[in-house]
């Protein structure tokens, strides 16, 4: 079993930034995907970053080049900054974990999911 907890959520104006953190317990080999999804008010979640065991990474084009996705493998936290926010990035965001398969940008194919932090982007 794994379980994700996020936190670094918040309200800021455009333009400002933010780091989120996922801590994952549970699951120890870093030897996975994690995720990073939002979902904003009558809007589908949509995956904004993605990295896998290797370290790779990939991005919405929403947010490419304003977000930045990393994992800490030692202290079994995932991270995103976002720097550069606007009003369309507003949305709950959540980190999820798919174990044993490469990163995908379904959020069908993750396991694990925490319960999500609230960004807030003023004009």
């Amino acid at each position: 079993q794994v379980q994700l907890v996020e936190s670094g959520g918040g309200s800021v104006q455009a333009g400002g930034s933010l780091r989120l953190s996922c801590v994952a317990s549970g699951r120890t080999d870093g030897r996975y995907c994690m995720g990073w999804f939002r979902q904003a008010p009558g809007k589908e979640r949509e995956g904004v970053a993605l990295i896998n065991g290797a370290g790779g990474t990939g991005y919405s084009l929403s947010v490419k080049g304003r977000f930045s996705i990393s994992k800490d493998n030692a202290k079994n936290t995932g991270y995103l900054q976002m720097d550069r926010l606007n009003p369309q990035d507003t949305a709950m965001y959540y980190c999820a974990i798919r174990l044993y398969s490469g990163c995908s940008w379904s959020k069908g194919d993750f396991d694990y999911w925490g319960q999500g932090t609230q960004v807030t982007v003023s004009a």
